[in-house]
């Protein structure tokens, strides 16, 4: 079983570095058949392990485990309250326009129904790439990185957010374009969705100390920075 990679450790915390396609427990979205990264981890480091929050099987990036239900609790609380701050890298369809934008359009508070709530996500565009392959009536296709920041944390969120001004999420399988999900497997290589949770702002549930993890890309989303000539952000 591939060891996960673990960010950060104590008594009351544990950070890994989410593989993009692990469900991260079981639900009724997913099947039991499979593998979960709460058991994995569990096997792992030993003792008993508790979601701090959730990522979706095909994001990448920083999950937080508590090693206690109070300890749970507390991060709930940071949630709730807004003092978390997440950043998430993504390479969408298109260019967007502007630089930095918001996106405050209301989502549904969990799945796909129940009543809309409010829902905002800043993102900033950091790289472009043109590149010469046809696809639909146009000979060349535009992609852009992004880093969005997401200030609420409705199911999907950036996924969705992205999709309603028309530069979704490559590999988003839901709410993107098939189309060119099949260029990048095809020309690319690229077999995952390109979102990818990067860094997290929060406190230390215990201490209060400010804490920042960062988790690094795969193989697979570093080697189309590569590939493209696109940079990390520098914050």
């Amino acid at each position: 079983m591939t060891q996960l990679e673990i960010l950060y450790q104590d008594d009351a915390l544990i950070a890994v570095n989410k593989p993009a396609g692990l469900a991260v427990h079981r639900s009724k979205m997913v099947g039991n058949a499979e593998e979960f990264l709460i058991d994995r981890l569990r096997d792992q480091v030993g003792g008993t392990v508790y979601l701090a929050h959730r990522l979706d099987r095909a994001t990448s990036g920083v999950l937080l485990i508590a090693r206690s239900t109070e300890i749970a609790a507390a991060f709930g609380e940071q949630f709730m309250s807004r003092d978390v701050h997440k950043q998430y890298l993504a390479v969408v369809r298109g260019w967007p326009e502007a630089e930095e934008a918001l996106i405050d359009y209301p989502l549904p508070g969990s799945r796909e129904t129940g009543p809309r709530r409010d829902a905002r996500t800043r993102f900033r565009r950091l790289e472009t790439v043109e590149v010469p392959i046809a696809l639909g009536r146009y000979p060349q296709q535009r992609y852009a990185l992004v880093l969005a920041e997401p200030e609420t944390g409705r199911f999907r969120q950036i996924r969705k957010h992205m999709a309603h001004i028309h530069h979704p999420v490559i590999g988003d399988c839901q709410h993107g374009r098939g189309d060119h999900n099949r260029l990048y497997k095809q020309y690319f290589s690229c077999h995952r969705m390109l979102l990818h949770a990067w860094r997290l702002r929060l406190k230390h549930p215990v201490t209060g100390a400010p804490m920042l993890i960062e988790a690094p890309l795969d193989d697979a989303f570093a080697a189309l920075l590569k590939r493209f000539d696109w940079a990390m952000p520098a914050s």
